[in-house]
């Protein structure tokens, strides 16, 4: 995942170089303020890509404001602009700021791509709004935490069509490795603790994430 314009090119280095990887591309709401005129230009030519799966991370983060709320909310728009123009799904951060979020969705028109709401920690409220934009959900080593009960809440309820498992590496280790360097391995904790959530097996959270990432950005991991 590249999340401003000079590691997206780091990022499709190794994409080139590994042929199993594939990559999302975007200007992360942290790094809002490095966007400058010729940005979008650039950011489109290597959205074209084939290898190039989601657009983001784009969004919001009202956590940290490590760039000013007005620039994260112009990249935002000018970054779902571009996901409908390349036609590519997009790829959400959203931090302390979930009715802007869905707002700026709503009026940019993203249910017309989709995407993934990365991370998730929100509530029941958000997310039956993000799926009604046509977003999957995707679930990370939060969800293994002890006191996460709404997050795991909505874990356990989401349509099994529209669920996805991550790591978002190197933070937040999921259990039994919270505190430590989180590695995309690990992602095998996320999917037992989605699978007993959900009172099914293992096999079939990996079966349904595999199958639901393939429908939503066209690319099997397995294959």
């Amino acid at each position: 995942v590249g999340t401003e314009l000079e590691d997206c090119g780091e990022v499709m280095t190794l994409v080139k170089e590994n042929t199993d990887l594939r990559a999302s591309l975007g200007v992360h709401p942290h790094e809002a303020k490095t966007w400058m005129a010729d940005t979008e230009g650039r950011l489109q030519g290597l959205l074209t890509d084939p290898d190039v799966r989601f657009v983001g991370e784009t969004g919001l983060d009202w956590h940290y404001d490590f760039s000013p709320r007005d620039t994260q909310e112009e990249v935002f728009r000018l970054q779902i602009r571009l996901a409908r123009r390349v036609g590519k799904p997009l790829m959400i951060h959203t931090r302390e700021a979930g009715a802007d979020t869905l707002r700026i969705l709503r009026e940019e028109g993203a249910e017309a791509v989709g995407g993934v709401i990365h991370c998730f920690s929100e509530d029941m409220a958000f997310a039956r709004q993000a799926l009604d934009l046509g977003f999957h959900l995707s679930f990370s080593g939060i969800i293994t935490f002890r006191k996460a009960e709404a997050i795991q809440a909505v874990a356990t309820w989401a349509p099994e069509d529209r669920i996805l498992v991550e790591t978002d590496s190197p933070y937040l280790a999921p259990m039994p490795h919270r505190g430590k360097t989180n590695e995309p391995a690990w992602v095998v904790h996320v999917a037992e603790c989605l699978a007993a959530l959900r009172g099914v097996s293992f096999a079939r959270i990996a079966d349904l994430t595999t199958r639901n990432l393939e429908a939503l950005c066209g690319w099997a991991p397995s294959s």
